[in-house]
């Protein structure tokens, strides 16, 4: 099949988070099934990242902007006119779809609150090409500028949902928000993410030794963006809640990952208040091999989200082996419990109870250790890459019937 996915954000711009790491991962599994697979997506300064003075080998200049051919996916990069954090403005998505998207069988749109999205899906309701629609943990307008997220339900999204084919959620959870909002149960797929583990994991010890973080303290890790829905600023609240000292340990906070909205810099005014800061380590955002070195020295990981439809940083780090918390509202929450760490309410109160059992009991923290090894082996790509491949087999079955 000759398939098109088309995403705001995509690799090598992994500072977006989740989105660019789960599309570039499911694109490439895709690809390893024989299939043609093409990623349409904004650019956001792909020339920026060449090293030298010449494209890297693979990425060349198309009609449409840059083109990029990397482990069997063809990416391309869409001048961007103009952006507001991650919404941008494309103008080549309407003339590359004119030209080349009659050169698909099917589409799989991921997320939402952009322009890119509408724009094709427009356009494969004219050619009649299915589509399918991933919100990606966005439907739900709960943080930052939701009185605009609301008005593009209203206008572009509402057309967008009513003309796919399927809407793609990644856990029963986001499922059950996609059904409250009147989308019928049998229009919604349930396929969970994966999680792309490397060939091999770094040796513990380097994310320590590079800034400076004592090999026998405590280490509590939050990777991922620092924005209000993960809620790192009750993490914080959490960390001060504890002994600065448990099981004759110094405990250690770590935020990575990108800011958004300055919320490192509140962070860092509520350490000072809360007394924490000389504990607390801001490391910016970290991607591929400095990402896993910080899960494999981390002892717990925690992810407070209000809301997250899956929760691959949780994922991740049970693959390196670091048991996690993860709170009630996130998806990847029922694949871990007590298997590779505990589930808890979105509370501060909660919270510090299960970080501190999990630092100063050794049978429970053992336990979750080995557990780790259990959930990863059923959290690999390949799975969801076979059930995209049915859905997408079935609705190219159907739409030939009915041309």
């Amino acid at each position: 099949m000759r398939i098109l996915n088309v995403t705001q954000t995509y690799a090598p711009f992994l500072e977006f988070g989740g989105p660019p790491v789960k599309v570039r991962a499911l694109s490439e599994a895709m690809a390893r099934l024989g299939h043609e697979v093409t990623v349409l997506t904004a650019d956001w300064g792909l020339e920026s990242r060449f090293t030298g003075s010449e494209p890297p080998q693979g990425t060349s200049r198309s009609p449409f902007g840059w083109r990029r051919e990397e482990n069997g996916v063809t990416s391309i990069y869409l001048p961007t006119w103009f952006h507001v954090r991650a919404l941008s403005w494309n103008p080549a998505v309407k003339r590359f779809l004119r030209a080349r998207l009659q050169n698909f069988d099917v589409m799989h749109i991921f997320g939402l609150y952009d322009f890119l999205g509408p724009a094709a899906a427009e356009a494969c309701l004219r050619r009649k090409i299915p589509y399918v629609l991933e919100p990606i943990g966005m439907f739900l307008p709960i943080v930052r500028n939701i009185r605009l997220k609301r008005m593009y339900h209203a206008t572009f999204g509402k057309a967008m949902i009513a003309g796919a084919r399927f809407l793609v959620a990644t856990s029963p959870q986001e499922g059950d928000e996609l059904a409250s909002a009147g989308i019928a149960r049998e229009k919604i797929f349930l396929r969970r993410n994966g999680v792309e583990v490397p060939a091999s994991l770094p040796e513990r010890g380097r994310f320590r030794s590079a800034r400076g973080i004592p090999q026998d303290a405590k280490l509590v890790l939050f990777l991922g963006r620092l924005s209000g829905k993960k809620s790192p600023d009750l993490l914080l609240e959490v960390f001060a809640m504890l002994p600065a000292q448990l099981a004759n340990n110094t405990v250690r906070l770590v935020f990575a990952g990108p800011d958004d909205g300055r919320m490192q810099a509140r962070l860092s005014q509520m350490a000072e208040r809360l007394g924490v800061a000389s504990r607390v380590i801001f490391c910016g955002p970290l991607f591929d091999a400095a990402k896993w070195e910080a899960y494999r020295d981390a002892d717990v990981f925690v992810l407070p989200s209000q809301n997250e439809n899956f929760g691959n940083t949780a994922a991740e780090a049970a693959a390196a082996g670091t048991p996690v918390i993860v709170t009630e509202g996130c998806g990847v929450a029922p694949l871990l419990a007590d298997v590779a760490g505990l589930v808890v309410p979105h509370d501060s109160a909660a919270i510090s109870r299960a970080i501190a059992r999990l630092l100063t009991e050794p049978d429970l923290y053992a336990q979750l250790t080995a557990g780790c090894k259990q959930a990863i082996a059923q959290l690999g790509w390949e799975e969801p890459a076979r059930e995209m491949e049915s859905l997408y087999r079935r609705l190219v079955g159907v739409e030939s019937r009915v041309s």
